[in-house]
């Protein structure tokens, strides 16, 4: 812990600021250079997905060991761990699928369909009969641990799994024992240590070794993330995107499972833990004017940005949404939130505006269909009026969380970006932003810079705060077939963790498809003021599917009409996933479960919203009615396989 204090206390010192900010201005130039002299020009364009989850208990933990102690040693590895926000190594992968049964079906959406299905596996003895299909591994995953994906990001704090920052190492020393996960007492006298109507859905911390597996370490202790390796943007390339998010979702869950864990596919959680959700979320200590949150990782970039944000705030920050008004002297109220990030690359960096202007014009409608978190810890709300909550709760809550946790300075972090004139833009947005928690490679590491990525490690470091909903990424991990290590793609952030993997990849593909199609039909959506694109973005945060949305239509015209804007919204999608040689059946597979929930008029955030209302009426308070919901939300999530299913 030490060690931790004493990097966090360098790494916030005036002279670490200088001296990085000289080399991120250095390496800024090099970029730049490298951009315009087409360095960055690549073969084809490639896709990838990060999702995060949630931990809760999955049965009663019995009493730990009288002898449990957690050790406050920090190893080497903890020191290096999750120190960047970039996203490379969940950029790195092959091309090629998973071979294909005899019957020629691949990757598949539908119950018992060929190939990998996301359905439900009525054998899979660690999940109920009728549970959300996540096949398990059939790659190399277990031979590329030492290259496992770290944690991710948005919108979280970006600890990014892809690059040279992020070595996700065991934040566990060897020598300390595994958590206790079994009762020393004989089975017939094992009683869970609080009534099951009490833990049932609470929030959890990980045991570290859940993240052996395909997990990677987040913010939170109750955090975890999920990354697909990236695949060409084609049939194929869907296919195994498909079944990856499937096999590593699944295979994560079972990690978990084993330590009466369960992970859930859910963008708030709302079941506070045992000691209460604002003081699992303030717990923390001092070390030499040092704020060490309890439950937050203690890695040293997550404490050097805690620290840093606070000091701009005056040591605590404020978190004001519909029915909760408060403050915290740590920024992991951030934690509250988890999200899914499609990520898209653009082959041709000059391009690379015309896709980027497009995108911000999207984040409106897509967040409105994809809304999952309109309710706070049931524990926060006090004495708040029901009716009232779910009549004026934002659908969105994500979003506030995200942005007032760490817009502590005097430009907002956290924010819908502005458009771009040119590729090169991107890089001088990283060198002018607001600059929090620096760190010199030397800090780290004592070899020389050989490989791509040591060279650009600071602005690479810095580019990991540049949190705004949708940013540009400079540089990754090669593709096959389809990119070097140079490379420019778009992270789109925004989006809500959603029920099933079938959700999941319909969004993923609903988002790429739709860019790509904009932009390929030469669409004027990007005519939309800037202004009426971020206006409907925030609309599409408090309202969801009600909000107030603003487009342009191919012809040129101004509209706000629902059926007009989402007619475009999933034509434009199915010709960008057509132009990229991917088949009429598999477009109807992937965008079906979203397209319904347009028809249906009912998102993740209206179905929580109307549970909650039905258990008013039956006459439960507030704190009971969120909770049933919760749990009502973890069965169904189970017994389905997309949320279509729960209409």
């Amino acid at each position: 812990m030490d060690d931790i204090v004493d990097l966090v206390t360098r790494s916030l010192a005036d002279e670490t600021a200088a001296a990085f900010t000289e080399r991120v201005d250095e390496q800024a130039m090099q970029l730049r250079r490298a951009i315009e002299a087409g360095e960055f020009d690549n073969e084809a364009f490639s896709v990838g997905l990060e999702i995060e989850l949630y931990a809760i208990n999955a049965e009663p933990d019995p009493p730990e060991p009288d002898d449990a102690e957690d050790s406050e040693e920090a190893t080497e590895a903890d020191l290096d761990d999750d120190l960047s926000g970039s996203s490379e190594a969940a950029w790195s992968g092959s091309l090629d699928a998973p071979a294909e049964p005899e019957n020629g079906g691949g990757a598949s959406l539908e119950p018992n369909g060929g190939g990998v299905s996301l359905e439900p596996d009525e054998g899979d003895p660690l999940e109920p009969a009728g549970d959300e299909s996540l096949d398990q591994d059939t790659g190399d995953a277990a031979d590329e641990s030492d290259d496992a994906f770290g944690p991710g990001e948005g919108p979280s704090l970006d600890i990014d799994p892809d690059s040279p920052l992020a070595d996700d190492e065991p934040e566990t020393p060897e020598n300390e024992a595994d958590p206790a996960v079994e009762s020393s007492v004989e089975e017939e006298d094992d009683e869970p240590y609080m009534d099951p109507e009490d833990w049932e859905g609470r929030l959890t911390r990980l045991p570290d070794v859940v993240f052996e597996g395909e997990a990677n370490k987040e913010l939170g202790l109750h955090n975890a993330e999920v990354n697909t390796k990236p695949n060409s943007f084609d049939q194929t390339g869907m296919e195994v995107q498909t079944t990856a998010v499937e096999m590593q979702t699944k295979q994560a869950r079972q990690q978990a499972s084993k330590h009466n864990c369960e992970l859930v596919l859910d963008a708030m959680w709302t079941i506070p833990p045992e000691e209460g959700s604002k003081e699992y979320l303030s717990a923390h200590e001092m070390n030499d004017g040092v704020v060490l949150a309890d439950n937050m990782r203690q890695a040293p970039r997550y404490v050097a940005l805690d620290n840093e944000a606070l000091d701009h705030a005056g040591g605590s920050i404020n978190f004001d949404v519909p029915g909760y008004s408060g403050s915290f002297p740590t920024i992991l109220f951030e934690s509250l939130a988890t999200s899914i990030q499609p990520h898209l690359q653009i082959p041709d960096a000059a391009a690379f505006p015309e896709y980027y202007n497009a995108a911000i014009r999207t984040l409106g409608p897509l967040l409105a269909l994809s809304v999952n978190s309109p309710f706070l810890p049931a524990d926060m709300y006090g004495d708040t009026d029901g009716e009232w909550l779910c009549e004026t709760t934002h659908h969105e809550l994500r979003i506030a969380a995200f942005e007032q946790s760490v817009n502590t300075s005097e430009n907002p972090k956290v924010r819908v970006p502005q458009d771009l004139d040119d590729t090169t833009d991107v890089v001088g947005r990283v060198v002018d932003d607001d600059l929090f928690a620096p760190f010199l490679r030397e800090f780290l590491h004592d070899d020389d810079r050989t490989e791509f990525e040591d060279d650009f490690w600071e602005f690479d470091h810095k580019r990991g705060t540049y949190w705004r909903w949708l940013r540009c990424v400079v540089g990754g991990a090669p593709v096959d077939g389809a990119s070097t290590e140079k490379s420019l793609r778009i992270e789109y952030r925004p989006l809500p963790t959603q029920p099933h993997a079938k959700d999941m990849i319909g969004l993923q593909a609903l988002t790429v498809g739709l860019i790509r199609g904009l932009v390929v039909a030469d669409h004027p959506v990007a005519e939309l003021p800037w202004q009426e694109a971020r206006r409907s973005f925030y609309n599409a945060a408090d309202d969801g599917l009600e909000a107030d949305l603003s487009w342009v239509t191919a012809q040129g015209e101004r509209t706000a009409d629902h059926d007009a804007i989402y007619d475009e919204v999933f034509e434009y999608a199915r010709l960008g996933l057509a132009e990229q040689d991917i088949s009429e059946a598999r477009i109807d597979e992937y965008l079906g479960p979203i397209k319904a929930r347009y028809d249906a008029g009912m998102t993740p955030s209206d179905w929580k919203i109307a549970r909650v209302r039905e258990y008013l009426d039956d006459g439960d308070d507030l704190s009971t009615a969120i909770q049933s919901m919760q749990r009502d939300y973890i069965a169904a999530s189970r017994e389905h396989y997309s949320f279509e299913e729960w209409l």
